[in-house]
Formats: structure tokens, C-alpha cells, sequence
């Protein structure tokens, strides 16, 4: 009995060459560091500190170029014509519309933002807060979302906490990388203890 045909081995050498390269394509990237409460399964409850991001209406969920006036920000397109590292996750509010949002390094955060050029874009801080998290892969087409957020919200009654402000959504890795390699989350501020 054979496990591998020969057909098959083109295909898993190529996987095996291009696996590493697309988890690579993400690693490098600042991401916001958190303190994990507590576990349970897929959901955890984390602790983040303050962010400050840079954010764009989405009146369209992804098809509005909130993306790219968000890339020229950090390319360079702001008062100081500085370029700014990228950094993950890309954040974005609403199921349908809301923002999308960019993490400002810590470093560019500590010495003072760069006002944006497109008076489309604000740049706030977020106040350090505890969320309840799922993580999960796949699309980040909003059926997809919607779902992860809907089992989330199902999920944080029955731990005795309550949610205070609508799901954002956290995504790490490029668009091309496969959706079954891709690290996905839904975030919901949440009160009361774990």
C-alpha cells in the first residue's frame, strides 16, 4: 500500500518549501504584548496595556481602501514624512462597518506620532483593558467573523463576566497566507472576574 503517489510529491515539496516562507512573512512584526488571566479551551481573558493606533473609517468592511490610507500613513504620508514600522494585528471594528486600525510601534508611540497627512485618519490611544478572546483560523471574510464573534459572546455570560463595548477584530497575517495558517481573533472588553 502506498501512502504518497508519486503525483502528490511535487505538491508536498512545494508545501514544504513554502510553509515556513508565509509563517516567516508575519514574524518580525511588533505585536502588542498581554498578560493571559485565564484559559479555557480556545478562550482566554487577557490583560492589554494602553495602545495607541491610527485608524481609518471602514464604511465598507475591507472593499473601501481604509487599508491603504492606512499604508501610505506609515509609508511616510505625515507630517514628518516618517516611515513607521508595520506591525500586527491589523484591528478593525463593526461587522459590516466601523475602523480599521494600525498599531503605532511602542518606540514611535513613546516619542510622539506623526500627525497623519489624510484628514481621513485620527490617532488615539487606547486605555489599557481586559478582554475576552477567542482565537481562530480560516477567512477573514465577516461570515467568518460573525461567527467567532457570536460564539464568543455566547461564551462570556457563563464565566460570570459581562461584555462592555462591541467585538474588534485582530489579524496577523498577510492576505495570501492560507486560511488554515492564519491566526485570527475576536476581542470583547469585558467586566467582572474571571
Amino acid at each position: 500500500m502506498r501512502i504518497v503517489t508519486p503525483r502528490l510529491i511535487p505538491l508536498l515539496t512545494i508545501m514544504l518549501l513554502v510553509l515556513p516562507w508565509l509563517q516567516s512573512c508575519s514574524a518580525g512584526y511588533e505585536t502588542p504584548g498581554y498578560r493571559v488571566v485565564s484559559a479555557d479551551g480556545a478562550f482566554e481573558i487577557r490583560d492589554y496595556p494602553s495602545l495607541t493606533v491610527v485608524s481609518a473609517p471602514m464604511p465598507h468592511r475591507g472593499r473601501d481602501g481604509s487599508f491603504m490610507k492606512l499604508f501610505r500613513f506609515i509609508s511616510g504620508k505625515n507630517d514628518h514624512g516618517e516611515k513607521i514600522a508595520m506591525t500586527t494585528p491589523v484591528l478593525m471594528s463593526g461587522r459590516e462597518s466601523g475602523t480599521m486600525s494600525f498599531i503605532v510601534p511602542k518606540v514611535v508611540a513613546e516619542k510622539g506620532v506623526p500627525s497623519p497627512a489624510n484628514p481621513d485618519l485620527s490617532v488615539t490611544v487606547r486605555p489599557a483593558a481586559r478582554f475576552a478572546v477567542l482565537r481562530y483560523s480560516g477567512s477573514t471574510k465577516p461570515a467568518a467573523a460573525d461567527a467567532a464573534a457570536n460564539k464568543l459572546l455566547a461564551w462570556i455570560p457563563g464565566k460570570g463576566l459581562r461584555a462592555k463595548g462591541d467585538p474588534v477584530f485582530a489579524y496577523y497575517n498577510p492576505p495570501w497566507t492560507p486560511g488554515f495558517m492564519r491566526r485570527n481573533e475576536v476581542l470583547v472588553p469585558i467586566t467582572g472576574a474571571p
